[in-house]
């Protein structure tokens, strides 16, 4: 029961804190005309969003660092070096989209940073941790718990790390295109690995971790609370970055990684269609999808942006309870 009250406390916190976050930041974003210019290429759909306020990670980002803080002067929770890596990925990841963001609504265009710079960044960030994952205890083992293997992957687990912290911040990243689809998707997996995660009682503060996990599911719902079609603002590349990488971050820690593909199922689908569509056209010069990402390929369909993100948001909740059930329960 003590485990319920503090998740419910920590949703609490963190959902509260991001409705206010969110009464103070779209207005003074509306203000400043800090706006997102909408592609021509997605269809006239989405030409009514044009202008909307972007920068709305800022809204789960904030409760996120406000919430921990406050458990952490109250003694609720203990900074711990497995806690400090997740949040050092958040901010980290966070801050280059922030960047990317800015540039984007300062030239009035969708370029921002280059594609070769952000993956560079990424890759630093990746790096950092895998330093202090090994130099904290970190074993570059792969557990497959169902075959009951356990794969030394030796420095070779650095590339795996470094796929899955860039893979996911940008499979997160790539699915944001549909109002509340990625917010909505987040919340269901950091809600699964905030169970597993209170599971993994071998982790030194895995308590802490869990926590972070919950604080940040109430701060997505609050930020939902704005997002949800039709949109006052945008998630931005602040914010899906910071989902993606510190949830393959946490992933990694909990030895949880390969369940990260089930889990984020749709985000991996998104990834996946892109990546189809782009070499689909480069080598044959025909496409897969009417539109990428899959999304998108529904839009074109003519389903309502609103039953797209639903039964997305359904996929991924029944994804995210199998591998529950899986990890936690069987």
């Amino acid at each position: 029961m003590l485990i319920l009250a503090k998740a419910a406390l920590a949703m609490m916190l963190g959902f509260i804190i991001a409705i206010v976050v969110g009464l103070i930041v779209i207005p003074v974003m509306k203000s400043l005309k800090l706006g997102q210019k909408v592609s021509l290429t997605l269809g006239e759909r989405h030409l009514s969003k044009d202008g909307t306020p972007t920068l709305g990670g800022l809204i789960f980002i904030i409760p996120m660092i406000i919430t921990l803080l406050l458990l952490w002067f109250k003694g609720s929770i203990s900074l711990t070096y497995n806690l400090v890596i997740v949040i050092f990925v958040f901010l980290a990841y966070a801050l280059l989209g922030f960047v990317d963001d800015f540039l984007k609504i300062y030239y009035k265009n969708n370029k921002g940073l280059s594609i070769l710079f952000k993956l560079v960044v990424q890759t630093i960030i990746a790096l950092v941790f895998f330093y202090i994952f090994i130099r904290n205890g970190g074993s570059p083992v792969l557990s497959i718990s169902a075959l009951n293997l356990r794969i030394d992957l030796g420095w070779t687990y650095g590339l795996f790390i470094l796929f899955l912290l860039v893979g996911t911040s940008n499979a997160v990243n790539i699915t944001d295109g549909l109002d509340g689809l990625a917010g909505g998707l987040s919340a269901i997996a950091f809600l699964a690995y905030g169970l597993i995660t209170w599971n993994t009682t071998w982790l030194a503060g895995y308590q802490e971790i869990a926590i972070f996990c919950f604080v940040l599911v109430g701060a997505l719902l609050g930020f939902l609370f704005y997002n949800s079609h039709p949109a006052k603002i945008f998630m931005g590349d602040t914010g899906s970055l910071a989902l993606g990488g510190s949830l393959a971050a946490i992933a990694i820690l909990t030895r949880h990684e390969l369940s990260l593909a089930v889990i984020g199922g749709v985000f991996v689908v998104e990834a996946l269609s892109s990546l189809i569509q782009i070499f689909a056209i480069r080598k044959f010069h025909k496409k897969i999808f009417l539109m990428a990402p899959i999304h998108h390929h529904f839009e074109k369909l003519g389903w309502a942006e609103r039953d797209i993100v639903k039964l997305f948001w359904v996929i991924g909740l029944l994804l995210s309870m199998i591998m529950i059930t899986y990890n936690v329960w069987l």
